[in-house]
């Protein structure tokens, strides 16, 4: 046995997960007023029924819950009234060095707007520090058009880069803005136990292995460690065929961002032959009208040398030709 190889097979399968879609939401007339504003280099609040101003504005007085409508012009400098130091700062960030997160209360507001401050250094940041707005070099509409803070009075000799303008949502030229689109993403480093691990090293072989319940019998894939039913370990490993039956299944007829199948199509439930568990995949080789419950599936692998880690590495389920399996055959698996 070779001790490298086994070390190898044992050791959790860890990769990074990138998560990420384009926010998109209609600001309405309070929001709208707001992000106008920002697009002149200008920062407006809103007057609450107690006569404090509110910036970013709300749309309902937080006393009373009634609508807001009176505006009020603040300035663009204002006072750190606490922070916190960010000493590694993460991609998409406002600052791309070393920055402080801080509350800063506008002249003219009662209420503190969260933003970055380039302050430096960290012993360069202080409680009641005085700052002022560095304006995005291209506003559009968004609060990103305030780039960040500096020090009034000891801006640094090379401030930051300001980041690009996010996107920007279709209008007319000229029209005010109605909708504002914020990039929404989420890194990590994902891994997965030690029984997916051997699932996916599987499945880089084209293999597809589950696992036993000791008690129940049933078979988990993927694995999942245990049997959530029992709460026994699922130790006994079982290979099975990339054949089986769809159970459930939905015809995808709207399109969305980063889709890369047109529709329509179809997303399944399939149980494989031996399984207990079915598992999502799409079923493709047929018209998506054609699809139903019960139909008779096998795996349409990718090409050997691009098969990896992943579930990926089968492409989607086709119809197999034979006959539908009777109902009664999956329907407790439903």
């Amino acid at each position: 046995m070779n001790p490298a190889a086994t070390e190898t097979e044992q050791t959790p399968l860890s990769a990074p997960l990138n998560v990420g879609f384009d926010y998109t939401r209609s600001v309405g007339p309070v929001l709208g007023h707001f992000v106008n504003a920002l697009r002149q280099r200008r920062i407006v609040g809103i007057r609450g029924s107690d006569g404090r101003v509110h910036v970013p504005p709300v749309e309902y007085d937080p006393h009373t819950a009634e609508a807001l409508t009176e505006f009020a012009d603040v300035a663009d400098e204002g006072t750190v009234v606490s922070w916190s130091w960010a000493p590694e700062p993460l991609e998409g960030q406002p600052i791309q060095r070393p920055f402080a997160w801080a509350l800063i209360r506008l002249d003219g507001a009662d209420t503190a707007l969260l933003h970055a401050v380039d302050a430096g250094s960290a012993t360069n940041m202080r409680t009641g520090m005085r700052v002022r707005v560095r304006w995005a070099d291209e506003p559009v509409g968004h609060i990103r058009d305030i780039a960040y803070f500096v020090p009034v009075d000891a801006a640094p000799d090379d401030p930051a880069p300001t980041p690009p303008p996010p996107p920007v949502a279709e209008r007319e030229e000229g029209s005010p803005v109605t909708t504002v689109v914020t990039p929404i993403h989420l890194s990590f480093q994902h891994s997965v136990s030690a029984e997916e691990s051997r699932y996916l090293r599987g499945l880089a072989e084209g293999r597809l292995i589950g696992q036993r319940c000791p008690a129940c019998e049933k078979v988990y894939i993927p694995p999942r460690g245990a049997c959530p039913t029992d709460g026994v370990p699922t130790v006994e490993e079982v290979e099975l065929p990339d054949t089986g039956i769809v159970t459930t299944f939905c015809i995808v007829n709207v399109p969305f961002l980063g889709q890369r199948i047109k529709p329509p199509y179809v997303a399944a439930y399939i149980l494989l032959d031996g399984a207990d568990i079915p598992f999502l995949h799409l079923v493709l080789g047929c018209d998506a009208s054609e699809v139903r419950m019960g139909m008779r599936v096998r795996a349409a692998w990718k090409p050997r040398e691009e098969w990896s880690t992943t579930l990926e590495n089968i492409a989607h389920f086709e119809p197999s030709g034979e006959p539908d399996a009777p109902y009664e055959s999956y329907a407790h698996h439903l």
